[in-house]
C-alpha cells in the first residue's frame, strides 16, 4: 500500500517517530466557543502511563489508549476561569512519575472570532506557491527534505516559497484582488513530486521549503493590512505516505486498508445516486486517491476529532479569514457536516468552499448547505466550486450558435440556479491547477478570452483568478500537471519577462494585464456587480445580455459571440434598462444619452453603467 523505501530510510524514520514527543496541537488559546479539548500525545511506550493535571481551571476528563503504545489522547475541559500560560501535564506509572511536559495556553487576538469570511464582495486569486516566486533561495533545499530544488525539473520543487508572495502582495493588490487562496503550503517531505502540497506530511508545520509558521503568519497579517483576504487550502480526504505517523499508526482504521492497492473509483456522483452500489460508494470514500496519499477514515473518532481542531488551530493562529477544503466530497460526510459546524459555531462570519468537482448542476449543489436536506447529512457549508459553470464557459465562446449552443451554454447552467440554496456563494473561474487553460481552451484567442475574463468578473457569484489568467498563460492537461502550473514571469531573478513590474511581456500579455486590471478596479468600486441581482435574457443570434442591479446602480453587460459585428437593439430589454435615460462604457469617463441601436464588434463584450 505504499511505496518501498530503503530499509536505512524506513529504520531512521520508524525509530524518530516512535521516540519522538509530540503533543498536537502543540498549544491552544482561553475563551474559545468550544471549550473542550483532545491532545493527542506522541511518546514511547506512554500508552502505558496514566495521566494527570493539577490544575483547577483545566479537567482532565478522561484519557484513551490507541492500539498503538506510543499514543494518547487526553480530553480536557477549559474552564472559564482559566488563564494563558503553561499548565504541566505529568505521566505517571502507579506512583512513580515518568514524564512531565509543558502545555501552553495562549490569549486570542481581539475579536479573532468576528472575523469575516470572503464572500461575493471578493475577487479571489489562486496560485501555487512552488511556481510563483522564489523571494528566499535559501531555503530551497533543506537538508532535512527527502526533494530538493530542481527548476529543470516539471515536476520538480522551483523554489517558490511564502516570502515571494509577501514580496508580490502590492502586485495582487493593485490588480485589485482582495483574497488570496494558496495551495497547500504545510510539509509535503515525500521524495518526490511533492511540489503541488496536496500530500501533507505534517498537519502542523509549514514546509520549509516555503518558510516556517511563523512566516506564514506574518504574511497573512501583510495581506490584510493591503486590504487582502487569506485562505487556506486543507486536505482531509488523504494524507501523504511519509506521514510520520504512517510508520506508526495510533490505530489501524485510522487510514482505509486494503489487501492491495485500491484507487478511489472519483464518481462522487455515487454518493447521492439512489441506484447506486455499496461497493461503488465505497469505493468512492475509501479508496485511495493515489499510491503516494493513503486515504484517512474520518470515521474514527480520534482523526475525526484532530481534523477539526488542526483547521480551527489554523484559523486562530494564522489569522485566516477561509478555508478550501481540497476534495470536499470524498471523506465521510457525515464528518464533513459535524466539521463546517464546528469551524461556523466558532467564527460565525467565517466562510468555507468545498471543491466539488462533478459535471451537473444537480451534483454540485448536493454539497451547499439545505440543498436536498432530506438525502444528506445536514451541513452549513455555504460555497461550492462551480464546475458547471466552468464547463459553460469553456464551450460558449467556441461552439456556432444554436438552441443549445454557444453562448446558450451560460444561459442554460444560470437558469438551473433554483436549484442551489444560494448560488451567489458558488465560486466561479475559469481555470485552476487541474484543468486545461481558457486561454488553451480558446486557441489563445485574445477576442474570445477577454469575453471569458468579463463574464467571469461581471456574473453571480464568487470570482476566482488562476495565477497567470492575468496575463493569459497556456496550459494543456493533456501534457501534464505542469503545463497547468508554469513558474511565474518574474518570480526567478533569471527570468526576462516580470509581470509583477510589467517589463518585457508581449502585446498580447499586456493587453489582457490592462483589460483584466480595469474590470477588476470596476468590480470592486461597485457593489451591483459584486451583489447586486442578477436579470438575464434568452441568448438570441449570438447575442447575451444580463443586468446586474442594486437600489443604488445598475449595470448592462452584452455579448456578441459572432464572427462579425452586430447591431444591437436593446429596445428588447425594456425591463433591465428600468427607464434608464443616460449610459457610460467601461471607456467612457462620463454619462451621455442613452442609444437604443448601436453596433458591438465581432467576438466581443461590453459593460455599460446607467442611470
Amino acid at each position: 500500500m505504499r511505496k518501498r523505501i530503503s530499509f536505512a530510510i524506513y529504520f531512521f524514520i520508524f525509530v524518530l517517530s516512535t521516540t519522538a514527543q509530540r503533543i498536537e496541537p502543540s498549544f491552544w488559546w482561553i475563551d474559545m466557543h468550544n471549550t473542550s479539548l483532545q491532545l493527542m500525545v506522541h511518546h514511547k511506550d506512554i500508552g502505558n502511563l496514566t495521566p494527570k493535571i493539577d490544575e483547577k481551571s483545566i479537567e482532565l476528563k478522561a484519557f484513551h489508549k490507541a492500539e498503538s503504545a506510543n499514543y494518547l489522547f487526553l480530553d480536557l475541559e477549559i474552564a472559564a476561569t482559566a488563564k494563558a500560560g503553561k499548565i504541566k501535564i505529568d505521566f505517571y506509572e502507579g506512583k512513580s512519575k515518568k514524564l512531565s511536559l509543558d502545555y501552553e495556553l495562549k490569549n486570542r487576538e481581539p475579536n479573532s472570532a468576528q472575523r469575516l469570511g470572503f464572500g461575493p464582495q471578493d475577487v479571489i486569486y489562486m496560485l501555487m506557491p512552488d511556481r510563483f516566486a522564489n523571494g528566499n533561495p535559501n531555503n530551497d533545499s533543506p537538508a532535512e527534505m527527502l526533494e530538493k530544488a530542481d527548476r529543470s525539473n516539471p515536476n520538480g520543487r522551483h523554489g517558490g516559497d511564502v516570502a515571494g508572495i509577501h514580496q508580490n502582495l502590492e502586485y495582487i493588490s493593485k490588480l485589485g484582488i482582495t483574497a488570496l487562496w494558496i495551495n497547500p503550503l504545510l510539509e509535503n517531505n515525500q521524495p518526490k513530486y511533492s511540489y503541488h502540497g496536496y500530500a501533507i506530511t505534517d498537519f502542523y508545520r509549514v514546509d520549509p521549503r516555503f518558510g516556517s509558521n511563523e512566516d506564514y503568519k506574518n504574511l497573512v497579517k501583510a495581506a490584510q493590512q493591503q486590504g487582502i483576504k487569506v485562505m487556506m487550502d486543507m486536505v482531509f480526504n488523504h494524507c501523504g505516505d511519509h506521514h510520520w505517523w504512517m510508520r506508526d499508526l495510533p490505530f489501524q482504521d485510522w487510514v482505509h486498508q486494503f489487501s492491495e492497492f485500491t484507487r478511489s473509483n472519483y464518481r462522487s456522483e455515487a454518493l447521492m445516486d439512489p441506484h447506486a452500489s455499496a461497493q461503488d460508494q465505497k469505493l468512492m470514500n475509501d479508496g485511495w486517491f493515489d499510491h503516494s496519499m493513503p486515504d484517512l477514515n474520518q470515521k474514527n473518532p480520534f482523526l475525526a476529532r484532530y481534523l477539526i481542531q488542526n483547521s480551527i488551530w489554523w484559523i486562530e493562529y494564522a489569522g485566516l479569514q477561509g478555508v478550501r477544503m481540497d476534495t470536499y466530497p470524498y471523506s465521510d460526510q457525515t464528518f464533513m457536516a459535524q466539521w463546517v459546524d464546528a469551524v461556523m459555531s466558532e467564527y460565525p462570519n467565517f466562510n468555507i468552499v468545498g471543491e466539488a468537482w462533478l459535471q451537473t448542476v444537480p451534483h454540485t449543489a448536493y454539497f451547499q448547505s439545505s440543498t436536498f436536506p432530506q438525502a444528506k447529512a445536514p451541513s452549513h457549508l455555504q460555497s461550492v466550486t462551480d464546475f458547471p459553470l466552468n464547463y459553460a464557459l469553456n464551450a460558449a465562446f467556441n461552439q456556432k450558435e444554436g438552441w443549445t449552443e454557444g453562448m446558450a451554454n451560460l444561459y442554460m447552467v444560470l437558469a438551473q440556479d433554483f436549484v442551489y440554496q444560494n448560488a451567489d456563494s458558488n465560486v466561479i473561474f475559469l481555470d485552476n491547477h487541474d484543468i486545461t487553460r481558457f486561454a488553451t481552451q480558446v486557441e489563445m484567442n485574445i477576442e474570445k478570452y477577454k469575453m471569458g475574463i468579463t463574464f467571469l468578473l461581471t456574473t453571480r457569484g464568487i470570482p476566482q483568478l488562476y495565477y497567470g489568467d492575468e496575463i493569459m498563460l497556456p496550459g494543456n492537461k493533456s501534457e501534464g500537471d505542469a503545463s497547468l502550473r508554469p513558474d511565474m514571469p518574474g518570480g526567478w531573478l533569471t527570468d526576462k519577462s516580470n509581470v509583477f513590474n510589467n517589463q518585457n511581456l508581449d502585446q498580447r500579455q499586456s493587453d489582457v494585464l490592462d483589460y483584466t486590471r480595469k474590470i477588476l478596479h470596476l468590480r470592486k468600486q461597485h457593489l451591483a456587480l459584486q451583489s447586486g441581482k442578477l436579470l438575464h435574457y434568452i441568448p438570441q443570434d449570438g447575442v447575451y445580455v444580463y443586468f446586474r442591479f442594486d437600489a443604488g446602480e445598475r449595470f448592462m453587460i452584452i455579448f456578441n459571440n459572432n464572427d462579425q459585428p452586430k447591431d444591437i437593439d436593446i429596445t428588447r430589454f425594456e425591463e433591465g434598462l428600468n427607464g434608464a435615460k443616460s449610459i457610460k462604457s467601461m471607456e467612457d469617463n462620463e454619462f451621455q444619452s442613452i442609444m437604443y441601436h448601436f453596433m458591438l464588434p465581432q467576438k466581443s463584450a461590453q459593460i455599460f453603467q446607467l442611470k
